[in-house]
């Protein structure tokens, strides 16, 4: 078995809270594990599992007794630092019309590859974390997943569901064939259309650098500011070991502006988006 790694994420978030749940298995050589990272607006756990706890079915992925997929997330989790138990029941989710990835899917020796499997779906339900209870009523998720071997070296991701819509971003640097280029792949939906950006449409980075990022594609352009992080560590894959860390603002105050041919689409902050930054400032 070659080094790798292949994980969800599933995030939930309504006007007061947010979860966002991280079922993973990973391993090097002949040794796999699997792992259930979760991330609130304050605290991240991360619990080890056996390789011999995952299961697939579908589009269904099964850690002990935590369930994960379409129609939503079922969590049992009782450990000395963390008791978590709840369920949370999906509505319809919001595919992409083709991989986000493109072309590069097809690319081998990829270090990482990404998955967008739902832009905005509805979540309804109840969780306990450690004594604590979240609700989850009239609320929002997203739903995307990676397989490699390694994150990249330097990368930033950014989410957020808002009224009208949503957006994800994400822009890395992509070693392949000796080679190194700034990747990027995006997308934004807005009052049910959506607009790609990405390396293999054209889109370049304009701007990176103090906790910003500007993208140009055409006559697109996205803007996105990470402004207050709320960063969490989580460990993420180098070499499929789950040794790196890295910091999450699941739920953070950033801004974002959206323009087409120079017009502006919308301009907005929140306190809602999820941001990793993980580029030097």
């Amino acid at each position: 078995m070659n080094d790798f790694f292949y994980g969800w994420y599933l995030k939930c978030q309504s006007d007061t809270q947010t979860l966002a749940v991280i079922p993973a298995v990973h391993g090097t050589g002949s040794k796999r594990i699997c792992s259930i990272q979760i991330i609130t607006d304050d605290h991240a756990w991360m619990i080890p599992f056996s390789g011999h706890s995952y299961q697939r079915a579908g589009r269904n992925i099964f850690i002990a007794d935590n369930r994960f997929g379409e129609k939503g997330i079922e969590l049992n989790i009782c450990t000395p630092r963390l008791t978590l138990i709840g369920k949370l029941d999906f509505g319809r989710l919001f595919p992409l019309k083709y991989d986000i990835m493109g072309p590069f899917a097809l690319v081998p020796f990829m270090e990482c590859r990404h998955s967008v499997f739902s832009m905005r779906h509805p979540v309804t339900g109840n969780v306990q974390i450690n004594g604590k209870s979240l609700s989850f009523q009239n609320a929002w998720g997203y739903w995307e997943g990676d397989r490699g071997r390694s994150f990249p070296k330097k990368y930033i991701w950014t989410q957020c569901c808002f009224a009208g819509g949503s957006l994800m971003l994400s822009a890395a640097d992509i070693p392949i064939a000796g080679i190194r280029f700034t990747g990027i792949i995006g997308v934004i939906v807005w009052r049910g259309k959506k607009y790609r950006i990405a390396t293999y449409l054209g889109a370049k980075a304009v701007r990176i650098g103090n906790k910003m990022i500007r993208i140009v594609q055409g006559g697109l352009e996205l803007e996105a500011r990470l402004l207050e992080a709320s960063g969490q560590p989580l460990k993420a894959p180098a070499n499929g070991n789950m040794v790196r860390t890295i910091h999450e603002s699941a739920s953070c105050r950033a801004f974002y502006r959206f323009r087409i041919n120079k017009h502006t689409v919308f301009a907005f902050e929140t306190d809602k988006a999820s941001f990793e930054f993980e580029y030097p400032a």
